[in-house]
Formats: structure tokens, C-alpha cells, sequence
């Protein structure tokens, strides 16, 4: 018969190994050329995940140079019950080949779609998907579009996305045209700067992609433009919070941003009965507005235009 403090060094390791066993598995790049942007997504996903109060136990493990079958292998366990990540669109293929039984939330899309596997992405088809629904909104039925010289592979994608929802014509222009007529957008691809050089810019029927905005920058009077409302709006304090730990450009701001919605949805799944899929829903997130539709993640971006000065929020 073994003695009392026997039994009580056993029931401190047990109570040490249900603690250190994780039950949601984050994988993410920690190292290489998508550390920095991943230690932005970790920053916002962990801002998020102490503010909803959370008891889940959480491990982090470092996905730079090792395959997901080595990873899989090696972390997830019988009590895993999410894993979140990874974050490259190559990763992502890796973890679908898998044929994983456990749900995981990948951090990235591709075209192949499995059904343990939802993904979630910033994708420019989102961001062009409602810029087209803005434009319909406004009844235009013409683009002409003025890209800022030197930086035009910056929005490439957005724009042959873009092209691809519209069922009017789009014309790529080389000079300001001295009248924007009626029903007629001009689409603006560059960076802030430039945008408040152009001489005699329109005031009305003028866009821009959300590139386009920099923190302190001045917005020009009228300009539409459609991104994450955790920029813009006070509505997530845990943002604000995770920004002023650690400040940092508008780019990783989306990415915060992205992290913090990825705690959001991955809450969502936890809370549901395990072994259960889950279900359509929706809610506002810090990027947009999320969707849960047959087992696969939408998001729409919030619009804004600058009006005397002030941005205001746009209704599609």
C-alpha cells in the first residue's frame, strides 16, 4: 500500500499533465519569412482569447520547416480538440492531404475544400466582392480605375478580383479625366500620399482599396473605401489594448484584427457539443462581418466615406 505522499505527488502530476495537454493547438510560423506577420495574428488571437475569459488551455507550437503530418503527429492528443492554423496556403493544402479527424480552423483558403477543415482568410475576393456590391449600391455602371506609378502589383489581385464581379466595362487610365459623369466611378489604387497629391479630385463617385489608408494620414473629401472596422471603430477595447502594447502599421492592424475574429470563431466552436458540427452563424467582427455558411467562413468587409472631415459608416 503506498503511503500519503505518494498519493499526493501522483495526484499533482496528473493534475500538472491535464493542465500542460492542450486543448486548443495553434500553429503558426514563429520563425522565417510569415513571422512577423503570424506574431501580429498570435497578438490578436491572444487579446481576444483573455478578454472573452476563456479557460480553454491553449499550446503554441512553431510551424516554420516542419511538414503538418510531423505536426499532427506529434501534438495533437485525445483531449485536442481544435486546431488552429496554419497560416500558409501551402500549409493549408498539407493539412486537407491529411484527412484530419479533428477540427481544424486553417488560417489561410485555397480552392479544395474538406469538410474538417474551415478556413479563414483576408482574402482580396472578399474585399473586391464588396467594393462590387458598394459600386451596385451607388448605381454606377462604369469604372475607370488610376493606379499610382511604381506600386501597381500592390493591387493586382484586388483588382483582376474586382474586374471579375463587375458586369460593366473597366478601364485602366493614365491621367485624371477632367469630368467624372454620372453613374461613372473612379477606382484610385495607390497610397494616401498620392491620393492627396491629385490635383482637383473629384469630391463624389471616387474609391479607393483599403491599401490605400494610413494611420495619420488625411483622407480625401468624398473617397468610399471598404476594410476591417476594428480600425476605425472603439468597439473591441482588447484591440486597442493589443495596439498599444505593441504599435504597428496599418497592415498588421488587419492582422490583429484577423487574429482576434480567429479566437472568435474558434469560441464558437468550443462552445459547442463536442463531436457536433457546427452551424451556420454569424456575428460582427473586428474584420467584418462574419458569416458561417454550410461549413465555410465569409466575411464582408465594413464601407466608409469621408464626409467634412469624418468617416462615416456605410449601409450596404
Amino acid at each position: 500500500m503506498i503511503n500519503n505522499k505518494k498519493v499526493l505527488l501522483l495526484i499533482s502530476l496528473f493534475s500538472f499533465m491535464q493542465t500542460v495537454q492542450a486543448e486548443v493547438l495553434v500553429i503558426l510560423p514563429e520563425t522565417g519569412p510569415l513571422a512577423r506577420a503570424a506574431s501580429s495574428v498570435k497578438q490578436g488571437f491572444m487579446s481576444a482569447y483573455e478578454a472573452s475569459g476563456s479557460q480553454e488551455q491553449l499550446k503554441f507550437v512553431n510551424s516554420y520547416g516542419q511538414n503538418m503530418k510531423s505536426l499532427f503527429a506529434k501534438h495533437i492528443k485525445p483531449k485536442t480538440r481544435l486546431v488552429v492554423g496554419p497560416l500558409s496556403r501551402e500549409k493549408v493544402e498539407e493539412a486537407i492531404r491529411l484527412n484530419p479527424k479533428v477540427q481544424v480552423l486553417a488560417l489561410n483558403e485555397i480552392g479544395q475544400h474538406h469538410n474538417k477543415v474551415l478556413q479563414f482568410s483576408l482574402s482580396k475576393n472578399a474585399d473586391a466582392a464588396t467594393m462590387a456590391a458598394l459600386m451596385l449600391r451607388d448605381n454606377i455602371r462604369q469604372v475607370s480605375v488610376l493606379r499610382e506609378p511604381g506600386i501597381e502589383a500592390d493591387s493586382e489581385i484586388f483588382l483582376i478580383a474586382l474586374m471579375s464581379q463587375l458586369d460593366y466595362p473597366v478601364q485602366i487610365i493614365e491621367v485624371l479625366p477632367k469630368k467624372l459623369p454620372k453613374q461613372q466611378a473612379l477606382l484610385l489604387l495607390g497610397k494616401t500620399d498620392w491620393l492627396n497629391s491629385i490635383v482637383k479630385l473629384p469630391k463624389t463617385g471616387i474609391y479607393a482599396h483599403a491599401i490605400a489608408i494610413e494611420e495619420g494620414a488625411k483622407i480625401p473629401e468624398g473617397l468610399k473605401f471598404c476594410d476591417a472596422p476594428a480600425l476605425y471603430e472603439a468597439k473591441w477595447p482588447e484591440m486597442i489594448i493589443a495596439y498599444q502594447q505593441q504599435p504597428v502599421n496599418m497592415a498588421y492592424q488587419r492582422l490583429l484584427a484577423f487574429g482576434g475574429d480567429a479566437w472568435t470563431l474558434a469560441e464558437h466552436y468550443l462552445q459547442q457539443p463536442k463531436n457536433i458540427p457546427i452551424g451556420d452563424f454569424s456575428f460582427e467582427g473586428r474584420t467584418g462581418q462574419i458569416r458561417v455558411e454550410t461549413r465555410q467562413i465569409k466575411r464582408t468587409p465594413q464601407c466608409y466615406q469621408q464626409v467634412q472631415g469624418k468617416l462615416q459608416r456605410i449601409i450596404l
